[in-house]
């Protein structure tokens, strides 16, 4: 049991490294050694994502206290303009996500968390083989959407890349920070491998999984996706519920999705895609007052993504 709270608790603190990976074009037909930044074609170039995610009924529980029977709705969208200047690709956008769960408005968790924020990033490369990332997200992250303020302001950032060993070989790296989150700054990393034609094992944080190539347009895979994103309570959350070292304080959701889905090119711009499984670990945590709620049951979920690059 203690290995697997280890084996958890690392997976959790690499999650904080969301992608640090360069994109690159690591295409079968190139040749081994030629690696460069996807860069679009269009004048206009840009990326946009939107995914739903629901899930089921749950439990979770703090010593005598069992928060029962809430489900999960997750929405998450992303609008970045990549323009390409002379030292490398720009990464100009807006990003938002809101989880939304069936608590009480006055229960001993809050029952929405959520972020707006600006994304400020630069993809560049050191050499042909060795690709970075810098990218900072900052903006609101709380629970109340009148709670906007500067304790409510946050700027996560990550700094990582790429190292092209071939086509079908990468190694990523990076560190994930986040100033709301009990340890600020944490490493994370992983490899990209393709072992066989229509075989690729994605091993790294936090969306490890093995895919299978059906054809050059469908893709079936497995694995996990793995969360953790801090946020502020409101100024009155605590004093509400009777605990005052609650009113604005900083908690952290951590979520594990183990499950397998598809990915349908609908053209070499479009992807559509869609997931289902279970949700074996989740954990509400005020880690600066210790007051912590976990889930001990898993719960299904079922996800739908729509992802566009021009």
């Amino acid at each position: 049991m203690k290995t697997l709270i280890r084996f958890t608790a690392l997976c959790l603190a690499l999650a904080a490294v969301r992608s640090f990976a360069v994109e690159v074009d690591v295409s079968p037909a190139a040749p081994s050694k030629q690696v460069a930044l996807v860069e679009s074609e269009s004048p206009f170039s840009f990326e946009f994502h939107v995914e739903q995610t629901y899930a089921g009924d749950g439990d979770v529980i703090r010593e005598e206290t069992v928060v029962r029977d809430f489900d999960m709705s997750d929405t998450k969208w992303q609008f970045i303009l990549t323009p390409r200047v002379k030292i490398g690709i720009l990464r100009l956008g807006v990003q938002m996500e809101r989880y939304s769960f069936g608590f009480s408005s006055d229960g001993p968790l809050p029952d929405v968390l959520g972020s707006t924020a600006l994304v400020l990033g630069l993809d560049t490369q050191f050499s042909d083989a060795f690709l970075i990332r810098l990218e900072l997200t900052p903006g609101y992250y709380g629970t109340d959407v009148d709670d906007w303020g500067r304790d409510t302001f946050n700027v996560p950032a990550v700094i990582g890349g790429t190292y092209i060993v071939s086509s079908s070989f990468q190694i990523f790296f990076g560190l994930g920070i986040d100033p709301l989150r009990e340890y600020p700054i944490l490493p994370g990393g992983g490899i990209r491998w393709r072992f066989a034609p229509q075989w690729t094992l994605n091993a790294s944080v936090p969306v490890p999984r093995l895919e299978y190539e059906v054809g050059r347009s469908f893709m079936l895979y497995a694995g996990a996706d793995i969360r953790a994103t801090s946020y502020r309570v409101d100024k009155q959350f605590g004093t509400v519920r009777g605990d005052t070292s609650l009113n604005h304080a900083a908690i952290t959701y951590k979520e594990i999705r183990v499950g397998g889905g598809f990915e349908w090119k609908i053209s070499s711009a479009i992807k559509l895609a869609a997931e289902g499984g279970f949700i074996p670990y989740r954990n509400f945590d005020f880690h600066r007052t210790e007051v912590r709620y976990h889930q001990e049951d898993a719960v299904p979920y079922g996800m739908l993504a729509f992802h566009a690059m021009f």
